[in-house]
């Protein structure tokens, strides 16, 4: 663990680890120079806003989970798999699509992404709703921006736009909860994303990713969209062998730079032919002690990982979406 983490941890462990710690942060400096920014660049109101500081609570359990953790933890598929991929997922992602059915039908057709991949990403984030989180995202962000540096600026960036977010849906801004990271809604928008991404998708002009699932799929769609889904594309396909060592290959990154050449250079061979003229990147799933999964991760697999930058969180979802299509086309089988 790096100093400044080790410094925190003895710091929140030093809190009484109760739902929330008094702090007034409208007293603090740096808070102050917050207010001043949203009132010069946004036109908030000054006092306003230390009224609403002066009510925010220092959550030290945000800061704990947070923390990384006191020892590097060893990347394990086996271990992470099995916590997105189940058949209770897969049964309420299906029964998710079917009560929803219309509004994924619309998404897919307007942005081009699959129904299996929307339904999964929401399924892989909340369980289709299920676990949205219950922090009060104003307290939250307000502790990871004034108390958790290493990711201030972040955190700082995402506390703005959730009061941009609050004033544009004439909300009060302590009724927001989500995750203990600000995340918000069935698919985890951060607020940044909420603004930038999130649709009206039942069409009764109000934006409501908490409880309204149409809005929650259109959205899902629309981020993925505008980060270049590809339409009828193929996401990841299996390796089944390689011939050479593949370090250079995953040395390139997630980014799909590879493209068939690689392929015959170091001895890939896949289940079935990658597409020509396709460009993709080696994605290595490692286990300790048992032989690494590979596949080769094509652009639209690049593109669930601007969701969550994690190439077990992208193999996730799609994994799930393929179990979750197979379900779906059984049930249409089954009511023929």
């Amino acid at each position: 663990m790096n100093p400044i983490a080790r410094l925190l941890l003895l710091f929140v462990l030093a809190i009484p680890c109760a739902t929330g710690a008094a702090s007034d942060y409208a007293a603090r400096e740096e808070v102050q120079a917050f207010i001043t920014e949203m009132q010069d660049r946004h036109g908030f109101d000054a006092d306003e806003l230390r009224r609403l500081f002066g009510q925010a609570q220092m959550l030290p359990t945000v800061i704990k989970y947070v923390l990384p953790p006191s020892s590097p933890r060893q990347r394990s598929w086996r271990a992470y798999r099995p916590r997105y991929i189940d058949s209770a997922r897969v049964a309420g992602g299906l029964a998710f699509w079917q009560r929803n059915e219309p509004a994924i039908k619309a998404a897919s057709e307007q942005y081009g992404v699959p129904p299996e991949i929307i339904v999964a990403i929401i399924g892989v984030e909340t369980v289709y709703g299920r676990n949205i989180g219950d922090f009060e995202t104003f307290s939250a962000l307000t502790t990871l921006a004034f108390d958790y540096p290493p990711r201030a600026e972040l955190f700082r960036r995402e506390l703005g736009e959730l009061l941009l977010l609050a004033r544009e849906q004439q909300r009060d801004v302590r009724e927001f909860r989500g995750s203990y990271a600000g995340a918000l809604g069935l698919p985890q928008f951060l607020p940044s994303s909420w603004r930038s991404y999130a649709v009206d998708f039942d069409g009764d002009d109000h934006v409501d990713l908490f409880g309204s699932p149409a809005d929650a799929i259109g959205s899902v769609a629309r981020f993925l969209g505008e980060h270049g889904w590809e339409r009828d594309k193929p996401v990841s396909l299996r390796v089944t062998s390689i011939d050479g060592e593949p370090k250079p290959l995953l040395d390139s990154g997630i980014e799909p730079l590879l493209n068939t050449d690689d392929l015959e250079q170091f001895g890939v061979k896949t289940r079935s032919p990658a597409p020509p003229a396709t460009r993709f990147a080696l994605i290595d799933l490692i286990t300790p002690d048992e032989p690494t999964e590979y596949w080769l991760g094509f652009h639209n697999f690049y593109v669930i990982t601007r969701y969550n930058r994690s190439s077990f969180y992208a193999m996730s979802v799609y994994q799930l979406g393929e179990a979750l299509r197979a379900s779906w086309q059984s049930s249409e089988q089954a009511a023929r």
